[in-house]
């Protein structure tokens, strides 16, 4: 249970991510150091979110 809880986790905290990075994208001005910050969050969590899955199943 204890995995699933984490992927539900890492599942809210990439869609917060993605969020992020669309909002930034949009900007006028976006700061591209800091599009690729997140974006190299987002890739992080991902490949944890598919190890985590990939033990489940």
């Amino acid at each position: 249970m204890a995995i699933e809880a984490r992927i539900r986790e890492l599942d809210s905290r990439h869609e917060t991510l993605e969020r992020a990075i669309q909002d930034e994208a949009n900007r006028p001005a976006a700061d591209e150091l800091r599009l690729r910050e997140l974006k190299r969050r987002k890739l992080k969590l991902k490949e944890e979110l598919e190890m985590l899955k990939g033990r489940v199943h």
